[in-house]
């Protein structure tokens, strides 16, 4: 040391070591704040589609879609709301006690999904035959095979609890292994996707 340097009382060290480890935990703590906002409005690798139709020809495509982005490594999940709760229903599921307006809502909408029809040309149920057979000539896989690699895949499906009042479907009449909720779960999933589509 040499005879220039000033001598610093040990005292005065350690006054200053703990000032300058208060003031690098503040920053660490205000860089913690600052990760934990970015990393909030990041996206992850998520798809969300919103299932409204039970047109055959769009719940078709919803599936295709799902199971791509699932494929392509996205978790994936699909929001079943009003006509497209109609995809989730059981065959032959009992029905339970209804009103009249709610049998008659159970009549005028889909029994599942070997019963949707087209979105064009559906000509009184003649279109979806066609689209089916046309299909199968094809060797395209069918809706209901697209739905079985669906959950095989574990894409999410989640059934509107708020839709499952108005169209008055009780859980006992839709497939196992689903999600239920509201636009709160739908806007859990949308806010960190990187696609969200509406079908």
């Amino acid at each position: 040391m040499s005879a220039d340097t000033p001598v610093v009382a040990p005292g005065l060290q350690g006054l200053v070591a703990a000032e300058v480890e208060r003031r690098v935990k503040a920053l660490r703590e205000e860089m913690d704040t600052k990760i934990a906002e970015v990393r909030e409005r990041t996206v992850d690798d998520a798809a969300t589609i919103v299932v409204f139709s039970s047109d055959l020809d769009k719940v078709l495509a919803a599936f295709i879609i799902a199971t791509g982005a699932a494929a392509a490594g996205l978790q994936t999940s699909m929001f079943f709301t009003f006509w497209g709760l109609a995809v989730l229903k059981k065959k032959g599921a009992e029905a339970g006690p209804k009103n009249l307006m709610e049998k008659m809502f159970a009549m005028m909408t889909p029994s599942g999904p070997e019963t949707l029809g087209t979105s064009k040309m559906n000509l009184f149920g003649l279109g979806a035959v066609m689209f089916r057979k046309k299909m199968k000539d094809r060797q395209i896989a069918s809706l209901e095979e697209l739905i079985a690699l669906a959950r095989e895949m574990e894409v999410k499906m989640i059934a509107c609890t708020m839709s499952m009042d108005v169209m008055a479907v009780a859980k006992e009449e839709l497939v196992d292994g689903l999600t239920y909720g509201g636009v709160a779960t739908y806007m859990a999933d949308a806010v960190r996707s990187r696609v969200t589509l509406f079908i």
